[in-house]
């Protein structure tokens, strides 16, 4: 028998909570600062399951190589322009946001 500590328990609760949301419908969190941007290099679940155990030196790695941080005005233009689809994960305030990647699959 194997133990799910709950660590594993928040990160399958935050996965659960992820949602495809188009951009436009996310402008009330973009203008009120609350939308981040989550690389696609980085994994959505494991950036908002950092956010949400408050990993700050982590976090600020990500910041400082560009994979994480607040959207920028250029971002949102390009997203609103091409009328993205975003993967989306709430971890109260913040709203994070990452492009959904398009599969080359042929």
């Amino acid at each position: 028998m194997t133990s799910t500590t709950p660590k594993e328990i928040l990160r399958a609760k935050v996965n659960l909570e992820t949602a495809q949301m188009a951009w436009r419908e996310m402008q009330r969190y973009f203008a009120s600062g609350a939308a981040l941007f989550v690389s696609p290099e980085l994994d959505l679940v494991e950036a908002a399951f950092q956010m949400s155990e408050d990993n700050t030196l982590l976090i600020g790695q990500w910041m400082a190589q560009g994979l994480f941080g607040k959207v920028t005005d250029e971002q949102a233009k390009i997203w609103w322009d091409t009328d993205a689809s975003l993967w989306t994960v709430v971890v109260s305030p913040w709203v994070l946001v990452q492009p959904v990647v398009k599969s080359t699959d042929s």
